[in-house]
């Protein structure tokens, strides 16, 4: 089974008309998109849009050979023309089955949201599946049957991802494409930056592809440091890595405190962006959850893990560390970073990037700026990509 997708952003196309911001002005060339439609086979178009044809023609295809047009989600402003020889858009029903006479066989997968995705078998046996924008399956039971491609809202919808990946729907193997690409992201290397750690890619519009066809799928990074200053989206950045996984493993080392109603709010705030999937668990003990099985781990953060370990080897009192307390925190330093190189879970981890600040004005203070760049410094050593986040920026250090 073969597509061509004549267009991969959101329904008012990328750039926006009219919209100044910083992504519209730089989603130039190949970052360009028209809303998304999506032609397979030449028989079958998943969403109708203004200029399919001269799409398609663009991209060496003709509409001349589609035999039903099917649209998966409302379209607002003026009616789009149908091009001449081509059926009048329709949709199919929730749960419903369209078997047409080239062999395909389509099946309307329920939302929960406004539109209907397609399920598409070729007549191959490839089996191809279509999300509208905004939307992402709806009483999905596992386990289920991997998808050889997936088209999705990947930035708009990560949960979307997650669910299916949840009940197998989405495999190792299962080519993820992001399609209804919208503003939200800088376009080019930030975009893919992002839908690579998601294990998902974009391509031009214009792109033909095989369904079941071998792709480099990109690889998810077994092991993440994110750094960054107070403020600096570091956490945001870390959680955003892994909201297309379900069931995620939060650990917070920084305790509840009780009192604090500051760090109470801070920690609210926290919980209230994680999905509603995930598990979270406060503890400083991370050395028997890196040698476990389960879910991916999301490690926030080492700086507090690193307070804690200074606390029970009394690092703070200059005879304790001299007389076995420095001894000792290498020795959990260095535990702790052999359970990341051995682990098989996949981690993501955030710590502060202290080095570039203010000298502290005490020695304990020193000492523990000290420890947290070694530390740093010692685990990112052990991961497959390292990230500098500043003013919400992500600078890839590795990987």
């Amino acid at each position: 089974m073969e597509l061509t997708l004549l267009g991969t952003g959101a329904p008012a196309g990328l750039p926006r008309p009219d919209c100044p911001c910083a992504a519209c002005a730089s989603a130039l060339g190949a970052d360009a998109r028209a809303a998304t439609s999506v032609l397979v086979d030449g028989a079958l178009l998943l969403d109708l849009t203004p200029g399919a044809a001269f799409a398609a023609a663009r991209a060496g295809r003709s509409l001349g050979g589609v035999r039903q047009v099917l649209l998966s989600h409302p379209h607002h402003g003026p009616a789009v023309e149908v091009p001449a020889g081509v059926p009048q858009p329709g949709r199919v029903p929730d749960g419903r089955e369209l078997a047409l006479l080239t062999g395909h066989r389509v099946r309307a997968v329920a939302l929960d949201a406004p539109g209907t995705g397609y399920a598409v078998t070729g007549p191959d046996g490839q089996r191809l599946l279509y999300l509208p924008p905004g939307g992402a399956p709806a009483g999905l039971e596992g386990p289920a049957e991997s998808y050889a491609m997936v088209l999705l809202d990947v930035v708009g919808r990560p949960d979307a991802l997650a669910r299916l990946r949840e009940v197998g729907a989405v495999g190792p193997t299962t080519d993820v494409v992001a399609v209804h690409l919208d503003h939200d992201v800088p376009p080019g290397a930030e975009s893919r930056r992002r839908l690579a750690a998601a294990g998902a890619r974009a391509v031009p519009d214009g792109t033909t592809l095989e369904v079941g066809a071998y792709e480099d799928v990109p690889d998810v990074p077994r092991r993440t440091l994110v750094l960054g200053g107070a403020r600096s989206g570091k956490s945001v950045e870390a959680e955003r890595r892994l909201e297309s996984f379900p069931e995620v493993l939060y650990v917070a080392t920084g305790g509840s405190r009780n009192g604090d109603t500051e760090w109470a709010a801070r920690v609210s705030a926290h919980q209230d962006r994680r999905p509603g999937s995930w598990r979270t668990v406060e503890t400083c003990d991370l050395v028997p959850l890196l040698k476990d099985d389960g879910p991916p781990l999301l490690v926030d953060c080492l700086s507090l893990w690193l307070t804690d370990a200074m606390d029970s080897v009394g690092a703070w009192d200059d005879a304790e560390w001299a007389d076995g307390g420095e001894r000792a925190l290498r020795g959990r330093v260095r535990a702790l970073t052999d359970a990341v190189r051995e682990t098989r879970r996949t981690v993501v981890a955030v710590s502060n990037e202290v080095g570039s600040g203010i000298v502290p004005a005490t020695a304990s203070g020193r000492r523990y700026r000290d420890e947290l760049g070694r530390l740093n410094a010692a685990f990112a050593q052990e991961c497959e990509q390292v990230l500098l986040v500043v003013a919400g920026q992500a600078v890839v250090l590795r990987g």
